[in-house]
């Protein structure tokens, strides 16, 4: 077994615009899952890519795994920043209009939905669900994922993939509003 690859500047970069360019949207879904809001989504994405290309040369390694964590700590930062700039009456008008929101129907059909959601994650079969699971509640990569199954990381984001077309095609699911497609990270 080596040691650890160190890169040379050229490489590093080369790395980064490969990872980039193959997942364009990676960043501004990872950013909306650390709760931008979508609107703003692709500026954080395009500050976070800005700040990763800056500091590129700050990191030793490229492998897919240094780079994907190094690369969700520049995205978790800058949506950080990105929340520290929203002044806080937004935040107390978010929170009225959630609180004038709350009556016993509203409840009831949350209620609802959410037995609908669980009974048709359910019925997936148990490595769909599993997955799907470790993605969307836990906060997992794909490549953490693949790790805990023992497959590898595109076979991790195919398992999640599935897992949300079928809870899509489920009959109980009809009418539901829509789940994303692909998996984070």
């Amino acid at each position: 077994m080596t040691g650890p690859q160190v890169s040379t500047a050229e490489e590093r970069r080369r790395t980064l615009t490969a990872m980039l360019s193959a997942e364009p949207h990676r960043l501004r879904r990872r950013s909306i899952s650390l709760g931008v809001r979508p609107d703003d989504a692709d500026d954080a994405a395009q500050i976070a890519a800005m700040r990763a290309w800056r500091s590129i040369d700050g990191l030793e390694r490229t492998d897919a795994g240094t780079m994907c964590s190094w690369l969700d700590v520049i995205a978790r930062r800058t949506a950080i920043d990105l929340a520290r700039r929203i002044p806080p009456t937004d935040g107390e008008v978010e929170c009225e209009r959630l609180r004038a929101r709350h009556d016993v129907e509203h409840e009831a059909e949350l209620h609802e939905r959410l037995a609908v959601v669980l009974q048709s994650i359910r019925a997936l079969p148990p490595e769909l669900r599993d997955a799907l699971l470790m993605s969307a509640v836990d906060g997992k990569s794909a490549g953490e994922i693949a790790e805990r199954f023992g497959i590898t990381p595109a076979a991790a984001r195919q398992r999640v993939a599935r897992a949300r077309r079928a809870l899509k095609r489920h009959p109980l699911m009809e009418g539901a509003p829509g789940l994303p497609d692909r998996p984070t990270g």
